[in-house]
Order: C-alpha cells, then sequence, then structure tokens
C-alpha cells in the first residue's frame, strides 16, 4: 500500500538550486507517478552547523512510495552519495540533505530512522515550505497540524527568504 512521504532537502555548496533539482529528479523516478509535490526554494541561515556554514537552499517535496520506509531511507542515502554526499562532522556544509520527514502515519524509533523526523516541529526551514505544500498535515507525535505547529514556533527561528527560481 502506497503511502505520502515527507522529504526535506537541503544544500549549502556547489550550484545549491541545480543540487536541489537533481535529488528532487532522483525522487521523482522512485515516485508513483504524478504524485511529486515540491514547495518553493527558501535561502535560509544555518542552524546549529559550524559559525562558517554557508547559507542553504532548503525545500520540501512530498509523493507517494509504494514500499516501507526503511526502503526510502537507503534510496535518499544512495541519492546523496550519488550526488557527491561525504560525511564527514554532524552538520558539516553538505552538498544535499535529505531528511525523511513523515511517512504516512508512521512512527518509527531506531538507531538509523526517526519518523517523524525528531526536529521537524522546531525548524522554520522545514514547517514553512510543509506548510506551503500540505499545511493540513497532522504529525503522529504532536497531533497538531504543520499550520498549527508554524505558528507555535519559537520567533527565534531564522526567517526564510523566497528564491525566485523555476525547479
Amino acid at each position: 500500500m502506497p503511502h505520502l512521504a515527507v522529504i526535506a532537502l537541503g544544500s549549502n555548496l556547489g550550484d545549491r538550486l541545480v543540487n536541489l533539482q537533481a535529488a528532487c529528479e532522483a525522487l521523482r523516478s522512485i515516485a508513483l507517478p504524478h504524485t511529486l509535490r515540491q514547495s518553493s526554494v527558501y535561502q535560509t541561515e544555518p542552524v546549529a552547523c559550524p559559525d562558517d556554514s554557508p547559507d542553504f537552499y532548503n525545500a520540501v517535496v512530498s509523493f507517494h512510495f509504494d514500499g516501507a520506509a526503511e526502503d526510502l531511507h537507503a534510496h535518499t542515502r544512495a541519492i546523496e552519495l550519488k550526488l557527491g554526499r561525504k560525511r564527514s562532522t554532524i552538520n558539516a556544509p553538505r552538498i544535499i540533505d535529505m531528511d525523511l520527514l513523515l511517512f504516512g502515519d508512521h512512527i518509527i524509533n531506531t538507531p538509523d530512522l526517526q519518523i517523524p523526523h525528531p526536529r521537524l516541529h522546531l525548524r522554520r526551514f522545514v514547517l514553512e515550505p510543509l506548510a506551503e505544500i500540505h499545511s493540513e498535515i497532522l504529525i503522529p507525535t504532536q497531533q497538531f497540524s504543520i499550520e498549527r505547529l508554524l505558528q507555535q514556533l519559537d520567533s527565534r527561528e531564522p526567517a526564510l527568504q523566497n528564491v525566485t527560481c523555476e525547479w
């Protein structure tokens, strides 16, 4: 049975827009046909990253996936590697970052995968683009909609700047 998958995309190295586009196209190839939705692209200040980290381009995509969450997680890791992601230190600058935020109403808590993403409700760079495409979704562990979580968000979270582009 297909599940709605929601994935956050981020890039702060190289041609950030091209990196997001490549990740989105790779996800389109594993999504059920005609189900992929994408938010606008936002430029954001790095959060919890080394001081000299460049700004990110962030977006959120959703699609229906016919498989297990663990399979989708493996796909996202393979896409990251193919696009040149190198994992060094935590939150180091990166060509592409793909975080599986939601997978239907599943709650998964393993050493390799936590769904819903444990910081989803705390990050404007995730909530704002997600609200653009799915404001009504309820987070299984929060029982609040994305729109409500965004309204309640700590005002100290950095503001987003919409990047005017076609992607």
